[in-house]
């Protein structure tokens, strides 16, 4: 018999490669390559029996269509990152740092479940029942229906789940439970793979949906080999400053919905607690008549969002400028840095500019772009921008002002927050195919952009 061939994997990342390197190739990690034994039950042909039909294959038009029957959670942030609900059979995956409030969230989530729907079995491999328990008096989550297990041998997880039978199945964390079969240690590359194989065997084939934990690692991704991203059906991150109150939930793969809905949630004494009105939220401290400070309005799926950007450009007294951003690009800095330098003539060569966006909001868009322009710009002249103007806008390299997308759900949000102005591209004006009661300022060029936010 041919003796079982070892693999390398990188900790950070999970790449594998069949030799040791020094530095991996994947992510640059330095001593980050580890031995793992193949696993001596299928190796990777175990990942996925079980989900095969045994039939012959069929034309596609054959097959019926069924629309997947959802478990609302009971939570309408949730709902919106899931799309609509929870999927039976459906394998989850929520990533997030640690202390972020992941196992809130889920024992949050368990409880309304197992009050709606069924039965629920919650496995720490972390905590003791006794601990799960104080969290749940804290957190008001007791229910009869509530199972609770401190369990970290994966076969006896599968055997509870047959014989309980729960509408949902919650793992917290995969990196903590484990295969006897396999000689490697909990939490290792060929582990976490494995576990994660037959939990998917018990979502598709008990039809129970798992929601299991995994951790991050340094740099902010999902701990262990990428195809543990590959196998679940939804990744969710959960987000924020362990400092803050503000969390965000955001889908990064769905494929029982959109990847771009994000769900909003306030951390309190009593839990998560789901925000309703986020642009009231995320402006209800936003100082008035200060220079550097910009409203615009962003989309985060289907879902507007007026964030405030802020910019304090001050003159350097180093060799190189530094820049530094706060849930923006850096790189999107600088290249607006550089479009003003170049277009507008602002000599912001030998000054540094620090950019944040508040509230622990990410803003990836760009139609943030003229609205970081206006900020940089404002606090270089030391002038601030009219208090009840949004500014909106894709800036190009050539210093032109582009179109940005669904420019009538902004209009309506900015409508809704009282504001008075707006200055958009001049393409979505013409375009415009529904009246507003805000003053809205087209605008072509980031010059003309800054005059028309900045001249009040």
């Amino acid at each position: 018999m041919a003796k079982a061939r070892s693999l390398f994997f990188c900790q950070e990342c999970g790449h594998e490669s069949p030799r040791w390197m020094g530095r991996c190739p994947g992510c640059g990690a330095w001593n980050s390559m580890v031995e793992e034994p193949s696993a001596r039950a299928g190796g990777r042909g175990s990942l996925s029996p079980g989900l095969s039909t045994g039939g012959r294959p069929v034309a596609i038009g054959d097959v019926a269509a069924e629309d997947a029957r959802r478990m609302p959670t009971g939570s309408a942030e949730l709902d919106r990152v899931l799309g609509g609900g929870i999927v039976p059979g459906s394998f989850v995956l929520v990533g997030g740092d640690p202390g972020i409030g992941k196992s809130t969230l889920l024992l949050q989530l368990a409880a309304r479940v197992a009050r709606e729907h069924g039965t629920v079995l919650y496995v720490s491999g972390e905590e003791s029942a006794r601990q799960i328990r104080m969290r749940a008096d804290r957190l008001g989550t007791i229910h009869e229906r509530l199972l609770v297990l401190a369990e970290t041998d994966l076969d006896a997880i599968e055997q509870h789940a047959k014989a309980v039978s729960p509408a949902l199945l919650i793992v917290d964390s995969i990196q903590t439970v484990f295969k006897p079969d396999l000689a490697s240690a909990p939490g290792s590359v060929s582990q976490v793979r494995e576990c994660a194989a037959q939990l998917l065997r018990v979502a598709k084939g008990q039809n129970t949906a798992v929601f299991i934990v995994g951790h991050v690692t340094k740099e902010g991704s999902l701990a262990g080999p990428r195809v543990l991203e590959h196998i679940v059906d939804t990744v969710l991150y959960f987000e924020g400053e362990r400092h803050a109150s503000f969390r965000i939930l955001r889908a990064v793969k769905n494929r029982f919905g959109s990847t771009n809905e994000i769900g909003l949630f306030e951390m309190r004494d009593a839990g998560l607690v789901e925000v309703d009105n986020a642009s009231q939220l995320f402006l209800s401290e936003r100082p008035l008549d200060a220079a550097g400070s910009v409203v615009v309005p962003s989309l985060e799926g289907t879902r507007p969002l007026l964030v405030e950007v802020q910019a304090l450009v001050s003159a350097s007294t180093f060799v190189s400028p530094r820049r530094t951003a706060d849930g923006i690009d850096l790189n999107r800095v600088q290249l607006i840095i550089a479009v003003l330098e170049k277009r507008v003539g602002l000599l912001l060569g030998n000054h540094d500019a620090y950019v944040k966006v508040t509230g622990g909001v990410r803003l990836a868009e760009p139609a943030i772009d003229l609205g970081l322009a206006v900020a940089l710009a404002s606090s270089f002249r030391d002038q601030a921008p009219d208090p009840r103007t949004v500014v909106a806008g894709e800036v190009g390299l050539a210093g032109e002002v582009r179109a940005v997308s669904r420019i009538e759900q902004r209009i309506r949000e900015a409508e809704k927050m009282g504001f008075a102005r707006m200055v958009l591209p001049r393409a979505n004006l013409r375009s415009l195919s529904v009246k507003s009661e805000l003053e809205l300022i087209g605008v072509e060029t980031v010059m003309e952009g800054l005059e028309a936010a900045l001249n009040r």
